[in-house]
């Protein structure tokens, strides 16, 4: 080899170290829930019914670096642990959060002015198109995990009265990338 050769390859593998630690460093979509204690939900984010005694107010919520391509956010809290038979338990959905917003405010549960132009509550298992908090059964501790899903289309074609099952069916073939955090609950025998 030459010295053109030579100082083709060391070009090459300068180009090569350069893009590497650009790609090394790249962060990942993530999702974070603030006002938790240690990873655990707090008394004013647990539901208020079926026994428990929480003020059921909607946690912050918030995502960064959204992947390139992203028009529209859905945010999901989900408990696989519910004693439903494996099919767990939905406590909050909100769709069509545009793709330039990065977090749900505290309390937006309910309260429009709250949530992200456009988001839209849809239904969950408790019933209602609104936040339903922890409520495992007495003794029991849960998981809820809460995900951020990026897709490639402004928005689903659902309403507030849209089942989980129709919002999944219709974020299929549209979700980009989704970032997990998982939270705690354990709810005391009394």
């Amino acid at each position: 080899m030459g010295l053109n050769g030579v100082l083709r390859a060391a070009l090459c593998s300068s180009a090569l170290l350069a893009i590497v630690p650009a790609i090394a460093l790249a962060e990942r979509f993530s999702v974070q829930v603030d006002d938790l204690d240690r990873g655990q939900f707090m008394s004013e984010q647990v539901y208020g019914g079926f026994g428990c005694h929480g003020a059921n107010v909607s946690p912050h919520i918030s995502w960064s670096h959204v992947p390139r391509g992203t028009k529209s956010i859905v945010v999901t809290i989900y408990d696989p642990d519910a004693p439903t038979g494996g099919l767990g338990w939905t406590h909050w959905e909100v769709v069509n959060i545009p793709g330039s917003d990065t977090s749900i405010e505290k309390g937006a549960s309910g309260n429009p002015t709250l949530l992200p132009a456009g988001a839209v509550e849809t239904l969950t298992d408790f019933g209602d198109s609104r936040y339903g908090g922890p409520c495992p059964p007495e003794g029991e501790s849960h998981r809820y995990v809460v995900t951020a899903s990026a897709l490639a289309v402004p928005s689903i074609d659902v309403k507030a009265a849209s089942s989980p099952a129709l919002v999944a069916y219709q974020m299929h073939g549209k979700v980009i990338a989704q970032a997990h955090y998982v939270a705690t609950f354990h709810r005391p025998a009394d």
